[in-house]
C-alpha cells in the first residue's frame, strides 16, 4: 500500500514528522535492494500471495498450513468485499516462475478490528491468516517470532516482491528501526527506513536479536510517499501474537 501524508491521521503524520529525530545516531545507510536466497535463513518461510484477479503481495509461513499477509491485499475496493479464499494462492519461495510448493487457500481469518474502509484507524491490525490446503515446508523453515521488543536503531531486514521486480524476492540489507507510532485507532506501529515498494505488503520485518540471529518483529503494511523511503509495519512479535513469555 502506498499512502500520502494527506491521507494519514494527524497523530500518525506528527509521529512520522518526528521519525528522523528518533533514529539512531550515525551516518544514514545507503539504501539498495539485493536478491535474497529463499533457501537460506531468515528467508525460508517467504512466498508470494496472489489472487486469480491479479493482486500480488508477500506472505510468510507461521506454520506448515498457516500463512500471514496484509489483509488489504485480499480486499477489492470495486466490490467492497474480500476475495473468495479459493481464489488465493501461496507460492512458497517463488522466484522467476519457479517455486518450492504451491498451495491454494481454503479459508482465511481477517484480524478483528481491521476495517478496509477506515484504514487510518486500523492500519496496525491490517493482517489476515490464510489456511492452506496442504502443509508446506518442514517445521524448521517456519518464521520465528521475536521475544525481544525492538528498539530504535536496531538493524532490520525487509524482503519481498517489489512491484518493479515482482518475479524475485529482494531485500534492503542495511536499514534500521526509526521509531514507533500509532494509527488513529490507537494500534501500535513500527516505523523504519527499509527500502520497499508496493508488493512488499505482508512481508516479514526481521530484527537482529541479541544472540545475532534474525526474528520477525513486524508485518509490512504501508509505505509513505514515492520511493518507499519510510515504511510502516505492524508489530508481529511473540507478544503481539499472544505467544510471549
Amino acid at each position: 500500500m502506498i499512502i500520502s501524508r494527506a491521507w494519514l491521521s494527524p497523530v500518525l503524520a506528527f509521529l512520522l514528522a518526528l521519525a528522523p529525530h528518533v533514529a539512531s545516531a550515525g551516518s544514514a545507510p545507503v539504501h539498495r535492494r539485493v536478491v535474497v536466497d529463499l533457501s537460506q535463513p531468515p528467508w525460508r518461510a517467504v512466498g508470494r500471495v496472489q489472487t486469480e484477479l491479479g493482486a500480488r503481495c508477500t506472505g510468510f509461513l507461521l506454520a506448515p498450513r498457516l500463512v500471514v499477509t496484509a489483509a488489504h491485499c485480499l480486499y477489492r475496493r470495486s466490490t467492497g468485499r474480500f476475495v473468495q479464499p479459493s481464489s488465493v494462492h501461496f507460492l512458497w519461495r517463488y522466484a522467476a516462475g519457479a517455486y518450492a510448493d504451491h498451495a491454494r487457500v481454503v479459508s482465511f481469518v481477517v484480524e478483528p478490528g481491521y476495517d478496509p474502509a477506515a484504514e487510518d484507524r486500523s492500519l496496525g491490525v491490517d493482517r489476515v491468516f490464510l489456511t492452506l490446503d496442504h502443509a508446506v515446508g518442514p517445521a524448521g523453515d517456519m518464521a520465528g517470532l521475536s521475544h525481544v521488543s525492538p528498539r530504535p536503531g536496531v538493524p532490520l531486514l525487509l524482503g519481498g516482491y517489489n512491484r518493479d521486480r515482482a518475479e524475485v524476492a529482494e531485500a534492503d540489507p542495511d536499514c534500521r528501526l526509526i521509531g514507533f507510532g500509532v494509527d488513529a485507532g490507537g494500534h501500535r506501529l513500527l516505523l523504519h527506513d527499509c527500502l520497499g515498494l508496493q508488493g512488499t505488503s505482508g512481508a516479514p520485518l526481521f530484527a537482529r536479536q541479541p544472540d545475532g540471529h534474525w526474528a520477525v518483529v513486524g508485518l509490512e503494511v504501508a509505505i509513505i510517499g514515492p520511493g518507499g523511503r519510510t515504511g510502516i509495519a505492524e508489530p508481529l512479535d511473540a507478544e503481539a501474537m499472544g505467544t510471549g513469555r
